[in-house]
């Protein structure tokens, strides 16, 4: 979220909403963005009228915390919000300097929105966010390489990122190494940004009857995902990172009938032409030795 570090001030049982904010967030209609009158504060009316003002000018009023109008470039336009009957903590004004294909700039009138860039909360600043944010992943030697993201060329060298694990919190960082199983679920936003997050990793590999088999099975691998896909999707597998060619019948799945010690190792799929991909899989063959009757494991390769 573009807030500030919340708080909320109680005297007596009256609750004074004293992180009111206008958070910005883009939207998929062009060059535009949406407003929308936020707090973390519990509201002590249910449900509250939101007050909008346009240059300090009282605008409208709406049970609504979303601004009416999609907002464009107005550099010279500002916007605030209020609760009503918390006329006097109006949330700091706001305006849009621009909005591009790929990012989209703040000015906010104070606030701590820009924390680190200020001496006081009552400086103006300003803040160029990214229009989206994705994950690209770097198959490595054992592990894969997570990176958020972004295509706005103007984005600050110094923003911060933040990884979430199925909506909570996970780790501060733009890239996060990952181990074999661990990532699907994980996406990421530009900290202080939250509401603009990457797609969820939402691809994995999954193996019929086990990923643990016999030499001389039929194995089928299925890239699987929840995430919806075109009809048109091309499917590309990997094995210890490595591209595999496919028969021309295989794509969502790969059959290796029948499996052999060298078909063992790491599987990933990917879909083109988004950047989705699953992470790493393992799968194992055992034979039976003639000396014991004892199963063993194939390490791969």
């Amino acid at each position: 979220m573009l807030l500030a570090e919340a708080w909320c001030l109680f005297l007596g049982f009256i609750l004074y909403i004293s992180d009111l904010q206008v958070k910005v967030i883009p939207t998929t209609e062009g060059q535009t963005v949406s407003l929308m009158c936020s707090t973390s504060c519990p509201l002590t009316e249910n449900p509250a009228a939101y007050i909008w003002y346009k240059n300090g000018e009282f605008l409208y009023k709406d049970w609504s915390p979303w601004y009416q109008q999609l907002v464009s470039s107005e550099k010279e336009v500002t916007y605030s919000c209020a609760i009503k009957g918390y006329e006097d903590l109006r949330a700091p004004e706001v305006s849009v300097d621009s909005v591009t294909s790929t990012c989209f700039s703040v000015t906010y009138a104070k606030g701590r929105m820009c924390s680190d860039k200020q001496t006081s909360v009552d400086e103006p600043c300003s803040i160029t966010y990214p229009r989206e944010v994705r994950v690209q992943r770097t198959h490595k030697e054992g592990y894969v390489l997570l990176t958020c993201s972004t295509s706005c060329p103007q984005i600050d060298s110094q923003t911060a990122y933040r990884w979430y694990r199925g909506g909570y919190r996970y780790f501060d960082s733009q890239q996060l190494y990952v181990f074999t199983l661990t990532d699907e679920g994980l996406y990421c936003a530009v900290k202080d940004n939250e509401d603009l997050l990457s797609p969820e990793i939402c691809l994995t590999v999954k193996f019929a009857p086990s990923a643990v088999v016999t030499e001389g099975q039929r194995v089928t691998l299925t890239c699987s995902t929840s995430c919806p896909l075109s009809d048109n999707t091309n499917y590309i597998w990997y094995l210890n990172s490595r591209p595999l060619t496919l028969p021309e019948n295989q794509h969502k799945q790969l059959v290796l009938d029948p499996v052999s010690s060298q078909h063992a190792g790491n599987y990933s799929c990917a879909v083109k032409p988004t950047t989705c991909s699953a992470p790493l899989k393992r799968l194992s063959l055992s034979t039976v030795t003639q000396e014991n009757g004892q199963q063993q494991q194939l390490q791969e390769a």
